[in-house]
């Protein structure tokens, strides 16, 4: 078997259950912030947040996964490599950076149907705990990614 098989994740959590990206699609994790509000944005879109000076867009995971979004002192806003560019997410927790092997990802079973079967890319079953591997591409339908570009580009004018 040879390292190269081996998967970095960032994991965090959301409402209790354990989520985690590839360590390659985030660029860094941030103290949570509040962000500039976007007028007519979509409500999983927080709004931005200035980051190296450019705006980016901040979409809060828990409003997108349906479940309830207090902030609390450990809330992270995770800074993602998306499409080109960059999004923030904000989830409760971030937990650990974890290495796993690729086999350990399996495909989500079938009965994970609907609107989050888009979102995953894998499962990780480990210590007892199911981790959900998030495909980042697929956070946003191609409808929500052009509202989220109008709403940017609104915002560059202003």
């Amino acid at each position: 078997m040879t390292g190269g098989d081996d998967v970095q994740l960032v994991t965090f959590k959301v409402a209790g259950q354990d989520f985690a990206f590839n360590i390659f699609q985030v660029e860094r994790i941030l103290r949570y912030e509040a962000p500039a509000p976007l007028p007519k944005a979509p409500d999983f879109l927080e709004g931005v947040l200035q980051y190296q000076g450019a705006a980016i867009p901040l979409v809060d995971l828990r409003k997108r996964l349906g479940v309830p979004a207090p902030h609390r002192e450990e809330t992270r806003s995770v800074i993602l490599e998306w499409e080109g560019g960059k999004l923030g997410v904000v989830v409760d927790a971030v937990t650990e950076v974890r290495q796993v092997a690729a086999e350990q990802i399996t495909a989500p079973p079938g009965i994970v149907k609907g609107l989050a079967a888009e979102y995953i890319t894998g499962l990780v079953v480990t210590d007892g705990r199911t981790i959900i591997v998030l495909n980042t591409a697929r956070l946003l339908s191609s409808k929500e990614k052009v509202a989220l570009d109008a709403v940017v580009q609104q915002q560059a004018k202003v």
